[in-house]
């Protein structure tokens, strides 16, 4: 319904857009790599510093993580926003750049930035793959930030998808075959209903999964509608009853 889509749109702008864009002060140290170089927590080196997207942070309070001999203690120094994705501390894994990078690889950065934001002070930005000379955002810098705020969106969608048709429990045995069964936690949705098994398809991928489906109230998002058949969602065109079970049945065993 819009009313989710509008409770949604804000929380995505708390996670994503507001976190990207809330920035620096404008008077924040831009800084070169070569600078950025010095800050690896060494005796006579001005600090401990490390890169996030660009952003350089002062991880000193985090010392025994990313200073000399820390198990981080390669990410100090440089901007190696690859490895936070990938955890691939090889020279060629800690980069910062990101192309490629799968939506819950970037949602793994995006949750670092936060991270980084809530506990570390910042310093300023890196110049280079992600701010420019006077410490605007490059191009790839934009390209992130979509990418992160299009991973998110899809989280947020993919988590209402579940509310809506929570997995069912099933086990297998060889004497019984499969058994499929809706519970009130199935899927680990807590919720008030249980919903009976449906093949579940999603448009774009092979095969089906087992979901449990409302059988009784309006359908998902419509609450106000009168002229409802209160048959909940199934009648949801992307599901499909099991062969050889009762429509209605909270479990389902299919033999073979």
């Amino acid at each position: 319904g819009t009313m989710w889509r509008g409770a949604a749109a804000g929380l995505l702008c708390l996670a994503a857009a507001c976190l990207l864009r809330r920035g620096f002060e404008p008077r924040a140290r831009l800084l070169s790599a070569a600078e950025l170089r010095r800050y690896r927590g060494a005796p006579g080196e001005p600090g401990l510093y490390l890169a996030l997207l660009g952003r350089v942070f002062d991880v000193e309070r985090g010392r025994k993580h990313y200073g000399p001999g820390g198990a981080y203690s390669r990410l100090a120094g440089r901007d190696a926003t690859r490895a936070f994705a990938s955890g691939d501390f090889t020279p060629a894994g800690l980069v910062d750049n990101v192309s490629g990078l799968s939506p819950p690889e970037l949602l793994s950065i995006h949750s670092w930035l936060s991270f980084y934001s809530d506990n570390y002070d910042p310093v300023g930005k890196l110049v280079g793959r992600f701010y420019d000379e006077n410490g605007a955002p490059t191009e790839a810098l934009r390209e992130v930030e979509a990418a992160i705020e299009e991973a998110l969106k899809f989280q947020a969608e993919s988590e209402q998808k579940k509310q809506q048709f929570p997995p069912c429990n099933s086990e297998w045995s060889s004497a019984k075959g499969t058994r499929f069964w809706c519970s009130r936690q199935s899927g680990g949705v807590h919720r008030d209903w249980a919903g009976v098994p449906r093949k579940l398809y999603s448009p774009g991928s092979q095969g089906s999964r087992c979901v449990c489906v409302r059988s009784t109230g309006p359908p998902w998002g419509q609450p106000d509608s009168s002229q409802h058949s209160d048959r909940g969602d199934l009648d949801n065109p992307h599901l499909e009853q099991y062969e050889g079970c009762h429509p209605l049945a909270e479990q389902c065993v299919l033999t073979g």
